[in-house]
Formats: structure tokens, sequence, C-alpha cells
């Protein structure tokens, strides 16, 4: 499998570019406009031919380029069906599959950071978007709901195999991949107790810039709050056994 993972450093986004071979289809999750050109020279580069655009979910840090590849020949923009955005051709419903060769992607519907967040799954991975991040999980004060994102994140998105890596939509730390199994055990908000705690969590967060998706470790989390205090020394216990075990800590 041909697999690239693209960053645009102002908004910390990462694109994918996912295609079974040489010479054969390719499909775009997430793509920035600005862009555009050094996407379509890397496809042509690779050999390839761009057959799908996706975007996760309707983004609010970066222009997408879905709408400039409608353009493009060959190519279908897709989103969930509950997007209403003009520059989508093919509307996603949960469960509904993609083909790219012989590559199948599958459209998991998780609201929460918006409506018309979907996750994408394959066989060894999941591209997140600002649904699941790595150690953290997307703001919802941006027309979400967080009591959704609960149950997408904990009846959805971690039932799938703990082996599946995770390649989420953004990255503020300089990571670049975790796993399903990583962060069941290592995310903070995924150990708060309840879904009640988890909403008042998310509640508490209200950053000033829509070009975050999260600021789990930005002084915005009123760290004088008391959950936020337990979450916050399981953060740093979390950290300090990793570095006990030698185990990668993202």
């Amino acid at each position: 499998m041909l697999f690239r993972q693209l960053l645009d450093v102002p908004s910390r986004t990462f694109t994918y570019l996912v295609a079974s071979r040489r010479g054969g289809e390719a499909v775009l999750i997430d793509p920035v406009r600005e862009h555009l050109d050094y996407y379509l020279r890397l496809i042509a580069a690779l050999d390839l031919r761009l057959i799908y655009a996706i975007d996760t979910h309707s983004h609010h840090d970066h222009d997408s380029a879905l709408a400039a590849l409608l353009e493009h020949d060959e190519c279908v923009t897709a989103m969930g069906h509950e997007s209403t955005a003009y520059f989508v051709n093919r509307r996603l419903h949960d469960g509904d599959v993609i083909e790219v060769d012989d590559l199948e992607i599958s459209a998991m519907h998780t609201p929460g950071h918006t409506e018309d967040s979907y996750c994408l799954v394959m066989d060894d991975r999941v591209f997140t978007g600002d649904t699941l991040l790595i150690r953290g999980t997307g703001r919802t004060d941006l027309g979400g709901d967080p009591r959704e994102q609960y149950a997408s994140l904990f009846r959805k998105l971690l039932q799938l195999p703990g082996h599946t890596l995770v390649y989420p939509g953004h990255d503020y730390n300089g990571r670049h991949v975790s796993s399903i199994g990583d962060e069941r055990r290592t995310n903070p908000r995924l150990q708060l107790p309840s879904v009640d705690d988890y909403v008042e969590v998310m509640n508490s967060l209200r950053p000033d810039d829509p070009q975050l998706s999260d600021v789990a470790e930005r002084p915005s989390l009123h760290p004088s709050a008391p959950l936020m205090r337990e979450l916050l020394a399981l953060r740093a216990a979390l950290s300090a056994e990793h570095l006990l075990d030698g185990t990668p800590n993202g």
C-alpha cells in the first residue's frame, strides 16, 4: 500500500494520501486548499489517479480543497450526509464502504466534534479526524456535543481492535500516530469515570482560537477546577509510568 501523511504547519492539520499500488487509484483525506497543487504533483509523481477526496468533517481551522477538486476529472468529493457543504457529490452514511482498487475504507459516523464527523476505517488503521486525537479529543464548543462525542468514542471507536493505528486530523505536539490500545490506556480524557465527568471537562474548554481543535495542554483548561486537577494528575502519573517501564509515550 502507498501511504503518505502530509502536514499543514500553520493549522497542524494532517492530510492523508492512500493508494494500493503505483499506477492505481488514490484517495485524499482532509486535503487543505493551499496545498492542492502539491498534492496533485505528488499523485502524478507516484503515477496514481485521484478517485476520491474525503473530508472527515466540516473544518473550522482551514479551507478544504474539496471545492477545488470538483473540477478535477474522475475525483469524487465525499463527506457525511449531515454536511450541508455544496462541494460534495457523494454523501456518506454510517457503514458505507469506499472502494479504492482492492482497498476498502468504511465510514463510521462519530458525531460530537461536529454533527457531520466521520472516522474512516481500514483493516489496520483508522483516520479519526478531530474526534480522537493523540492523548486528547476534539473540542465540542463549535456546534458539537460532548455527550454525543463520548458515545462515539466509547461505543464505536474504542471497540476497534487495540492494534488499530490511529491517524488523527491534528497534533500540536509533534506526534504522528498512535493506536486504539494506546489511547485506551493513556489518553486522559478516556480515563474519566463517567459521561457526566466527560461532559463537564469538555464544557470547561472554551479556547478563543478556532484554529485549535484541542487545547488540552494550554492554560485555558482552568486547572483550578477539581476535575481538571484530577485529569492533569492522571496525565502526570501515566507519563511517569511510561518513563519507568520504558514504554514509548506518544
